[in-house]
């Protein structure tokens, strides 16, 4: 059984969906139910169908994260150091061609919103720059092509 790393925020965040979908949205769609089928014909019944599409998805969900969090492997980054990167690092990379800079940090894949700067472990970007050091190149192949980016910093916030 495969590890799914995750830092002690993500790993928080995702307890407190599976709690909130077994104690809050799990009663509820239940109480859907019940009101849809009080309407007579469940054959045509649309509130009936989408409550219990709904059903499914959330027992899908939850059925995930019981997963995940039972294969979880916290990383706790506050007690991390070093110039090498690693899971929980956050990454300082000047794009060679636009000299643009930007900064990753990289988590697991339930904590990743690259709008925030978080991207996933299994990302292109962050599997290029994991065990490089600051002042190393890495390649990056997008669809937009190949960009070349230099670490400059390396944090463990």
């Amino acid at each position: 059984m495969n590890k799914v790393p995750m830092t002690v925020e993500g790993h928080l965040a995702l307890d407190e969906e599976f709690k909130f979908l077994t104690s809050v949205e799990r009663p509820q769609i239940t109480q859907a139910i019940a009101e849809a089928r009080e309407h007579g014909d469940l054959k045509e019944n649309a509130e009936y169908h989408a409550a219990k599409d709904r059903q499914g998805f959330i027992e899908a969900r939850i059925k995930d994260i019981e997963g995940k969090l039972s294969r979880a492997q916290i990383i706790d980054t506050t007690s991390m150091s070093g110039e090498v990167v690693r899971f929980g690092a956050t990454v300082t990379v000047i794009d060679e061609e636009t000299e643009a800079e930007h900064t990753y940090k990289i988590v697991g894949e339930d904590e990743a919103e690259v709008a925030l700067g978080k991207v996933s472990v299994t990302s292109p970007i962050a599997r290029a720059m994991i065990t490089k050091e600051i002042g190393d190149v890495v390649e990056i192949i997008t669809p937009g092509g190949t960009r070349s980016l230099e670490i400059v910093m390396v944090t463990w916030v």
